[in-house]
């Protein structure tokens, strides 16, 4: 009998066809590692996306803010101010608090925005803006 065929002999002997037990646990518990760090990060991508998604909002909103009191045609009163509004079907609470400046001519606009269920005490995000004196 050649070498070649006593090889093939071997290959096809039953006892030796098929995964050992072991072979099969150590298999699944790489596949259980691989899988339990694939939804983990999953996970975090849903909440990364979740979160800059209302982040962005609010600052579209913060903005829009702003520009609405660079518009206006008068100075804005020094004070505080609260409202809502609606972007993306959700509510938002926003508040600009207008102070004075070194320069008399000018006034700073603080504006935080919150999610309507939350604080405006611990914004999503705050923006600072100035506005001049109409001419």
């Amino acid at each position: 009998m050649s070498s070649a065929l006593r090889q093939v002999s071997k290959r096809n002997h039953p006892g030796q066809q098929g995964f050992t037990l072991l072979e099969v646990l150590v298999a699944l518990a790489v596949l259980a590692i691989v899988m339990g760090a694939l939804i983990k990060v999953t996970n975090c991508y849903a909440f990364n996306a979740v979160y800059l998604q209302e982040k962005t909002l609010a600052q579209w909103i913060a903005e829009n803010k702003a520009v609405e009191y660079q518009l206006m045609q008068e100075f804005p009163p020094v004070g505080s101010k609260e409202g809502e509004t609606e972007m993306a079907k959700v509510d938002w609470q926003w508040r600009v608090k207008v102070s004075n400046t070194e320069d008399k001519r000018l006034r700073r606009l603080d504006i935080s925005v919150a999610l309507q269920q939350g604080d405006l005490d611990t914004p999503i995000t705050t923006l600072v803006a100035f506005v001049g004196q109409p001419l």
